[in-house]
């Protein structure tokens, strides 16, 4: 409870962490509400699809990639911190990393409210209860799983700016098998293996098969149902959400997890 209460305080009396995230945030949910205005509710076409799920591809990858690298230069200023204090007894590693989680946790989540209601009502997706709650569960799981790999290449690596090159070299490969570019059915079977471990690609899933994987009235051009384009080009199925969730709630806690036994395990400490 200590190390939360101190945890509490380091991120209230930061705004140019807390503060710039959630104004950066909104900005973004304007500038990509008004660039995809009403394609939510469009699906007479392929490309009306592509554009809505355009939408969320680069939400996931731009808010995300934003979280992961800002929390980076906190977290290593916060454990160089964490070195004296451990060194003087004052706590140890374990409950020092799980203040660390938690408290990202109503930051996040109002992070992804935010973002959720502007865009959700902006780009004009279907105003269902369910599948309101799906987009912001997976937003927040996402925003939630990139800030905590943010935070564990930190704990994994001697500096931030070793943890920023870490970090950075999977963005590019999470956005190559994130199953938009190069759809899941189109990947070659010798790198399918990859699609199935990376987080990007179950949210994605997630997000596009609660919105449109159920649709069985609107149809495309080729008079295929829109539930029957999805599954055939991106080879997405709306029964399979939950264990789309059940990864993606997966990646968070790996990542926390690891982010834990990294900062009990690893000194970096220049002696």
């Amino acid at each position: 409870m200590a190390c939360l209460w101190k945890q509490h305080w380091s991120y209230w009396r930061n705004p140019p962490y807390t503060a710039v995230r959630f104004l950066f945030t909104t900005f973004v949910a304007l500038m990509f509400g008004t660039m995809f205005w009403d394609h939510g509710s469009k699906t007479r076409r392929k490309q009306d699809l592509f554009n809505a799920i355009g939408s969320m591809y680069n939400a996931i990858l731009f808010l995300g990639t934003q979280n992961a690298n800002s929390v980076q230069p906190v977290v290593a200023i916060e454990r160089s911190v964490f070195y004296r204090e451990r060194a003087a007894g004052m706590y140890s590693a374990i409950p020092y990393a799980i203040s660390q989680v938690v408290i990202e946790l109503p930051y996040v989540l109002a992070q992804a409210v935010t973002y959720g209601v502007i865009v959700y009502a902006m780009i004009g997706f279907e105003w269902s209860a369910s599948k309101f709650f799906w987009y912001l569960f997976f937003m927040y799981f996402t925003f939630l799983y990139f800030t905590f790999y943010g935070m564990m290449t930190v704990a994994v690596t001697p500096n931030q700016h070793v943890a920023s090159i870490v970090a950075t070299a999977f963005y590019g490969i999470w956005n190559l098998f994130s199953g938009f570019i190069v759809p899941r059915p189109s990947i070659p079977v010798w790198w399918r293996w990859y699609y199935w471990i990376c987080p990007v690609a179950w949210t994605l899933y997630g997000l596009v098969a609660t919105q449109f994987g159920d649709d069985v009235t609107s149809r495309i051009e080729t008079n295929e149902t829109v539930k029957d384009f999805i599954r055939r080009y991106f080879g997405y199925r709306d029964d399979f959400v939950g264990i789309a969730a059940f990864v993606v709630v997966g990646f968070t806690l790996l990542f926390a997890l690891i982010f834990a036994i990294s900062l009990k395990v690893f000194n970096f400490q220049k002696r």
